[in-house]
């Protein structure tokens, strides 16, 4: 019971700020770049909910439109991740033998080195915006799924209804798509439930860096960065933002584990 209300009340939120995304433009008090030199650095207040900025735009305004951007950010990541590791673990472990330990040597060795070295080296290739983020956390974000991917094929793929398939003519593609993924779905959702949050996270740390989405766009890393300058002398700045990347990346993650135990019967009897 108190699994389920879990899994419930994150989804709930994560649709939520899903929705806030989706309808800023008809929502949001102003616009993400509206000025008002006469309110500039104000506390929270009736008029502006979270306070302003140094330019005087709303806060509030701009962490629904950040939402979008993040949002888009962590969506397309794991999309990105998606497809890339699935194809790749698929393969490695469909084939096996020679071709998968080569395949899996070449993840080792992208493990070995750090992803925020990799995903800064990325960005600087592709370039910055929502688009450049998108390709270089994906382009890190794809080994942990495509390892989950290879080893639920190795498993799934000794079964007799795949030796069945495959006795029959079954051609590999066909073999995956109707026999082995519907029966490796439920770890690769649990899989990217996870990996929205490493995205949300690393998107806030390239912001951080100067690295992220460039202005006049905002997103929830951009104002957290553009905030950490004041933090002393004017908090709110930092704590909205950070208060909508803590929450969303603990929603995602609680979501990600209540999944994974209401699909896992040994472990939801522990």
């Amino acid at each position: 019971m108190i699994l389920k209300a879990q899994v419930i009340i994150t989804a709930a939120f994560i649709v939520f700020v899903i929705f806030l995304a989706a309808a800023a433009p008809y929502i949001s008090p102003y616009k993400f770049d509206e000025t008002d030199f006469e309110n500039m650095l104000s506390i929270p207040n009736k008029q502006h909910l979270m306070g302003t900025d140094e330019a005087g735009r709303d806060i509030l305004s701009r962490v629904i439109y950040g939402a979008r951007v993040s949002m888009a950010v962590a969506l397309g990541t794991a999309l990105v991740a998606l497809v890339i590791g699935t194809t790749y673990g698929a393969i490695s472990g469909y084939i096996g033998a020679k071709v998968d330990e080569l395949m899996m040597r070449i993840v080792d060795v992208f493990y070995s080195l750090p992803d925020l070295l990799l995903i800064v080296l990325i960005t600087l290739i592709v370039g910055k915006g929502v688009e450049g983020i998108v390709i270089s956390l994906g382009l890190t974000a794809w080994m942990r799924v495509a390892r989950i991917v290879r080893g639920s094929v190795m498993q799934v793929k000794t079964l007799t209804f795949i030796e069945s398939a495959r006795s029959l003519g079954a051609s590999p593609f066909r073999v995956f798509i109707v026999h082995l993924f519907p029966n490796i779905l439920s770890p690769l959702i649990v899989t990217l439930t996870f990996a929205i949050p490493y995205a949300i996270l690393a998107e806030s740390t390239l912001s951080f860096l100067g690295l992220g989405i460039s202005p006049p766009q905002a997103s929830w890393g951009t104002l957290a960065s553009t905030g950490w300058q004041g933090m002393r002398t004017v908090p709110h700045l930092i704590a909205f933002p950070s208060i909508a990347i803590f929450l969303t990346s603990l929603s995602f993650n609680l979501l990600g584990e209540g999944i994974r135990d209401i699909l896992d019967p040994k472990r939801s009897r522990r």
